[in-house]
């Protein structure tokens, strides 16, 4: 799907991805985006045929930007594959999800992260939009088993690790702590999945 980069949509969609990463898909009307945006039915139309179209672009934008920003975690830089992936899952407690290095949600605890939020929500009501989520987290696994294989290279995990099952296992780990974190209010559940992460990855081996 090719995003239309225009200002007017870019708008739209910035006031859209506020109010579903707080209220949800389904929470939100259109009426509600539409006065958040400040425009006419009309021009929501223009760029998009329905809500789910509309949830559909806002998804690809958001796991593009995701992709990007993991993208930037997981460069060599000077440090171990290891510690580059352990920076990934601080990243994900600190801002992906709105947890604050104190506990406290940045928004009352809501959850920020679209994959997170909106997984279970679409899965359910929109087969593109579900789709749509599906290849971006396969991405995501894809770019985690990579820095695994880096990290088995460089001894920072065991050789005996497979990068492909663990890595799914991890973000599995992941998704699971961030919707406990959304229902306990604090960062217990992320502290438990680091030093679980750090079980499953093993001694280093140099």
């Amino acid at each position: 799907m090719v995003i239309d980069q225009s200002p007017a949509k870019k708008h739209i969609l910035d006031c859209g991805e506020r109010l579903i990463a707080n209220k949800g898909f389904v929470g939100v009307g259109l009426a509600e985006i539409l006065a958040a945006a400040g425009v006419p039915k009309g021009s929501f139309y223009h760029y998009f045929s329905s809500k789910e179209r509309f949830g559909e672009a806002l998804l690809v934008r958001y796991l593009d930007q995701y992709l990007q920003q993991l993208d930037t975690l997981l460069t060599a830089d000077g440090t171990t594959a290891r510690a580059r992936l352990m920076r990934y899952w601080s990243h994900w407690n600190v801002s992906q999800c709105g947890i604050t290095a104190d506990g406290c949600g940045a928004s009352g605890g809501g959850v920020k992260c679209l994959i997170v939020k909106l997984s279970a929500e679409v899965a359910d009501i929109s087969e593109t939009m579900r789709l749509t989520l599906r290849d971006g987290t396969d991405r995501v696994v894809q770019r985690i088993a990579q820095c695994l294989e880096e990290a088995r290279a460089e001894g920072s995990v065991p050789s005996t690790l497979v990068a492909d099952t663990t890595a799914m296992t991890l973000y599995e780990l992941w998704l699971g702590a961030s919707l406990l974190a959304k229902l306990r209010r604090d960062s217990s559940p992320f502290e438990h999945a680091t030093r679980s992460t750090e079980w499953l990855l093993g001694p280093q081996t140099t």
